[in-house]
């Protein structure tokens, strides 16, 4: 069966990346981001905007799938864990009222029964009034099965990190080197003092609605902060920790998008992916990662208020 991208026709809400040749990584901030290096990916289309709240609800209906976040955990998995706590839930961020230390997450992290995809905050929550937000709390094994149904993939994190800087290679953020170009937030992230004081000058306290920003050069919305997301890749705490991805510019052979094909250590029961992109919860005091090259790793059970997801189909 040809596919769309074959036939040459745009899939739905899917923008044409074209491929090429580009700088990944960054000198300037965060050491995981290191080395600089030279990457080419093929040509695929991406999703314009991360997946929806109404979106995986479709999902959902038609399959009966049901995410990581709604099944209790595995007590051989968690051997410390309190009992009390291997109950379905989620991660949510809980600010505290006056400024903390920034040596502790748990101080705004807090593990909440009953919070998934449907409750964002936790029992007595809902999506209502949120369809068109990015559907959150979603392991990377949620995207995965949401993204076969769609007969689409994840993208590795070379294709994610081309794609997002639609086609300003080497700027540091997704529209240019200025974060805010004539006063202007581009993005859904962090104003104020994290974690305890959130001025939402962007206006946004939490998740936006897909679309509330400016699309990149590529036409894609929402690849700079408003949520994490997923990619295909292992992580690495350096890229080319193997010396597989890593080029010098003068290397006759620049790597065909690279990507971590075995996980760091084989000791992790569900090993760390590479999510990228920032979230909403980014802010210059802890965490400047609403940029392109930005990289986090995130154990792939994990689902979070601030991680998401957006699928692609590779040209043919």
């Amino acid at each position: 069966m040809q596919s769309a991208a074959s036939a040459g026709r745009a899939p739905k809400n899917m923008s044409w990346i074209p491929g090429g040749t580009f700088w990944m990584g960054s000198e300037e901030f965060y050491p995981e981001e290191r080395p600089v290096h030279q990457v080419g990916v093929g040509g695929f289309w991406m999703d314009t905007h991360p997946v929806t709240v109404a979106e995986f609800r479709r999902f959902v209906k038609d399959t009966g799938y049901v995410t990581t976040a709604e099944v209790a955990p595995e007590p051989a998995e968690y051997p410390d864990a309190d009992p009390a706590l291997l109950v379905p839930g989620s991660l949510v961020f809980t600010p505290p009222a006056q400024r903390v230390p920034l040596d502790d997450y748990r101080r705004w992290w807090s593990w909440v029964p009953g919070a998934d995809w449907r409750h964002p905050e936790g029992p007595g929550s809902s999506v209502g009034g949120r369809e068109r937000h990015p559907v959150t709390h979603v392991s990377h094994y949620d995207a995965l099965a949401y993204a076969r149904w769609a007969g689409k993939e994840l993208p590795t994190e070379s294709e994610w990190e081309f794609a997002a800087r639609g086609g300003l290679d080497r700027a540091r953020f997704v529209w240019g080197d200025e974060y805010t170009p004539k006063g202007r937030y581009l993005a859904n992230t962090w104003q104020g003092e994290f974690p305890w004081q959130n001025l939402a000058e962007d206006g946004y306290v939490g998740t936006s609605p897909v679309g509330s920003f400016r699309p990149n050069g590529y036409g894609l919305m929402d690849v700079a902060g408003n949520v994490w997301e997923w990619t295909t890749d292992h992580f690495t705490a350096r890229h080319g920790a193997d010396g597989r991805e890593t080029a010098p510019a003068t290397a006759c052979c620049i790597p065909a998008d690279p990507r971590t094909l075995a996980p760091e250590t084989g000791a992790e029961a569900h090993p760390r992916r590479v999510i990228k992109g920032g979230s909403h919860l980014c802010a210059p005091n802890y965490c400047l990662r609403y940029r392109p090259a930005a990289r986090q790793g995130e154990s792939a059970e994990t689902s979070t208020c601030h991680i998401g997801f957006r699928c692609i189909v590779r040209g043919r």
